[in-house]
């Protein structure tokens, strides 16, 4: 139940600061990379104090998780999703982009199934078939 929970407030948080980056976007007239700058900067600062602590266990854990985390979360979720999220954000209403956006766990979800070994169920192909209908619904005018 707490993962759940978790994931609720992660729902939260990333819809909520969509609204303010969106708002901070428009209001400063500021250039997209730059608002990914100022978020990653101020992530940066946060997490790295967090994790400070746990840093150590990096000289043990290999070059290949390693280069999971720098492609996986660096490069493509951290770098390329977030420059196209924030030109979506900028250019266009966030009823629309943010469902949009969020469908990235269907693309997470299809990595698990094709590259994962994770199992396929009718269940999950209603719940996409939904999920997908929703955003359908939601986007089209």
């Amino acid at each position: 139940m707490k993962a759940y929970f978790l994931a609720l407030l992660t729902a939260m948080a990333w819809g909520i600061g969509g609204y303010f980056e969106k708002k901070g976007l428009q209001l400063g007239h500021i250039p997209a990379h730059v608002g990914i700058t100022i978020r990653t900067a101020v992530a940066l600062a946060v997490l790295g104090s967090i994790s400070f602590p746990h840093w150590k266990i990096l000289a043990d854990t290999g070059t290949r998780p390693l280069l999971y985390m720098v492609l996986g979360g660096g490069i493509l979720a951290g770098s390329a999703g977030m420059l196209c999220f924030y030109a979506a954000l900028k250019s266009a209403p966030i009823s629309q982009v943010m469902p949009i956006a969020f469908t990235a766990p269907l693309f997470g979800m299809l990595m698990g199934l094709i590259v994962g070994g994770e199992s396929f169920t009718w269940k999950l192909a209603f719940g996409v078939l939904l999920t997908v209908s929703g955003i359908v619904l939601i986007t089209t005018r």
